[in-house]
């Protein structure tokens, strides 16, 4: 995937200005910035939900995946009918519940979504998209919320499930860059 003179303003506020990048595929790029500094719109102008004022995203594929900042979740669903909805019947009961319990979320799979904590809704919601058919991997924030231990077995689990994936990471954690990153932009 390849970003060319990208620029993105909102009214007077200029975002972006000339962002050009060529994505690593089947590495971790890793976004890093202040907040407000452009990184999500960045990451929804190469996802294609914002459209830039100028410049041009050359992606190989649409089969994308992504975490938002928000879980966007089917809070009626059952956590394990919110993992059906990308993975369909290709992944057995019991491969969704071992999934589950790799990030600690085992004993919720039967429960509604909007009865979980907000960690727990980010797990479903970072499982989901890990599961998910995809070649390129959007992830913001992802590990938002989620308290020092969990955090590090999800991102560790996070890892394994990415590894030689294309993916685009934004977060304000250097300790997240540098666990999962092959290489780290800095807006």
């Amino acid at each position: 995937m390849k970003a060319e003179k990208i620029c993105k303003s909102f009214g007077e506020n200029k975002v972006l200005t000339d962002f050009s990048h060529d994505f690593m595929q089947g590495k971790t790029t890793a976004i890093i910035g202040a907040s407000g500094c452009g990184k999500s719109t960045l990451l929804n102008i190469l996802m294609g939900l914002l459209e830039p004022d100028s410049g041009e995203i050359i992606r190989e594929s649409d089969k994308i995946s992504a975490v938002f900042q928000e879980n966007r979740l089917c809070e009626n669903l059952t956590v394990s009918a919110n993992i059906r909805l990308v993975t369909g019947k290709r992944l057995t009961k019991r491969q969704v519940y071992e999934e589950l319990c790799a990030v600690g979320l085992g004993e919720c799979e039967e429960k509604p979504a909007r009865t979980l904590s907000g960690g727990m809704k980010r797990r479903t919601a970072l499982v989901r998209a890990l599961l998910a058919d995809y070649d390129i991997l959007f992830l913001d924030e992802p590990f938002k919320g989620l308290d020092n231990d969990t955090k590090q077995i999800v991102i560790d689990y996070t890892k394994k499930k990415i590894k030689g994936k294309t993916v685009v990471l934004v977060t304000h954690d250097l300790s997240e860059c540098e666990q999962l990153a092959d290489e780290i932009i800095r807006l």
